[in-house]
């Protein structure tokens, strides 16, 4: 099933037979060539071509198979990554850990003009990418945008959504996010997930030493006071959910995406973009409200947290020495409490698993009032998304929408440049297309607080 000459794809995606990649696939399939799709063409690629047919063999269940041309390609062999850029509009690349082996990657459609995007959620490694290759991308007109996942999407455009609820003179100071996961069944992770925490733990101090290094990026002005870190453990009673403070990367691209704004306060111009695009994009960053923003893991007993407090506890004692490395990257069941497994969840246990991230922010009724000396927030909104298990269904779900508003708007997005997901889409109809998709942003109340 191998294509037998060069041909130019829509999409590749790149690791399609990873255990993500295969129900990436999956996602990409309902798309290909159906109504009103810019998705006609769509090409796999990895190192097996052998492991790509299973994959594909997979992705339809009982259905015979599509003609999908199966292209072989390796990280570690850049001219392959060459000739792969040189055939399609855009990559979904779904290889990680992405500080191993995402660079080539990038740098090959940079190289060859190819837009480009993933579902890293590695923070090092997406600054590094935007030091290295920005101002090439923009100069070459390659998109690359990660954390096209659950990394860093519910997180950055459930925030989005949130601020925008701040109608008229309100505004919001802080806006907590918490993270509820929830099964039937046992809560199995994405392996992946916890390979790239471990490294990142193990190389913390490489990432502090390379921000040092960067210009200072623009602060978005946020009325009121900075928000006082809090405790490391939090009982959200309104939310009836413990919550354990997490060093997510979802903060960290949610102030990538202010700073921007910041710098580019009506948002970033289309290459190709129409009087309507402009005025939607315009309108579209003036309703959104910068907030000081972090995230929380939530559960509702405090004994369902104890799983990633064992795990935190594990990595920042042994992640620092090769030898405890190799421990946690072999036996992630063990130190995990079985929260992450080698071989991934079940069928099952991916169907049985949702996702709720509830948004607490707190702020004024009018931001006037925080420069008059009314320090203390007198107003509550909380919003939510929701959706299905969060590495094997929403991620699927999000990248393959990036895909799509890639391939059908390009005109109104940036020519090229390395961009967080929000600043990108933010305009676009993405939220719509991913409410439309089993993934849902509600408004649930906005209160006055007591004095």
């Amino acid at each position: 099933m191998s294509s037998p000459a060069p041909k130019f794809y829509d999409a590749i995606i790149l690791g399609a037979s990873g255990f993500t990649g295969k129900y990436v696939v999956r996602e990409a399939l309902k798309f290909l060539n159906a109504p009103n799709s810019p998705l006609k063409t769509l090409a796999l690629a990895g190192r097996s071509p052998a492991r790509l047919a299973e994959a594909l063999k997979w992705a339809v269940g009982e259905d015979s198979p599509p003609n999908i041309p199966l292209l072989t390609a390796d990280t570690t062999d850049p001219d392959s990554l060459l000739r792969l850029a040189a055939q399609t509009k855009v990559i979904l690349n779904c290889v990680g850990p992405f500080r191993l082996y995402g660079q080539a990657v990038v740098s090959a459609c940079v190289d060859a003009g190819c837009d480009y995007i993933d579902i890293s959620g590695e923070p090092e490694f997406m600054e590094r990418m935007e030091a290295l290759y920005h101002e090439k991308a923009v100069e070459n007109g390659s998109l690359v945008i990660s954390a096209c996942g659950f990394d860093s999407v519910p997180a950055e455009i459930g925030l989005l959504f949130h601020s925008r609820q701040w109608a008229g003179p309100s505004a919001p100071n802080r806006v907590e996010a918490y993270l509820s996961l929830e099964s039937d069944k046992k809560v199995v992770l994405n392996f992946g997930t916890y390979e790239s925490a471990v490294l990142g733990v193990a190389n913390a101090d490489k990432l502090m030493e390379f921000r040092r290094s960067r210009p200072k990026r623009a602060r978005p002005a946020i009325p009121g006071p900075a928000h006082p870190k809090g405790s490391l453990i939090e009982h959200q009673q309104q939310l009836g959910l413990w919550a354990l403070k997490l060093p997510s990367a979802d903060s960290v691209i949610v102030r990538r995406t202010l700073a921007t704004l910041t710098e580019n306060p009506h948002g970033l111009p289309g290459v190709n973009e129409t009087a309507d695009d402009l005025k939607k994009r315009e309108a579209f960053w003036s309703s959104v409200k910068p907030a000081h923003f972090g995230v929380k893991l939530g559960s509702k007993s405090l004994l369902g947290l104890i799983p990633y407090i064992m795990l935190g506890i594990f990595i920042g004692l042994l992640c620092r020495i090769a030898l405890g490395r190799r421990l946690l990257l072999k036996f992630p069941s063990f130190f995990s409490l079985g929260g992450f497994r080698k071989e991934g969840p079940s069928e099952e246990e991916v169907a049985s698993a949702t996702f709720k991230m509830w948004f607490v922010g707190h702020g004024f009724s009018d931001a006037s009032l925080a420069s008059k000396g009314n320090k203390k927030p007198d107003t509550q909104v909380v919003t939510r998304v929701a959706g299905p298990e969060i590495g094997y269904l929403a991620t699927p779900i999000i990248l393959i929408q990036c895909a799509l508003v890639v391939l059908s708007q390009r005109g109104s997005l940036p020519k090229g440049g390395v961009f967080t997901p929000g600043i990108v889409f933010g305009p676009t109809d993405f939220q719509e297309r991913l409410q439309e998709n089993g993934i849902s942003f509600d408004f649930i109340s906005k209160n006055a607080l007591s004095a």
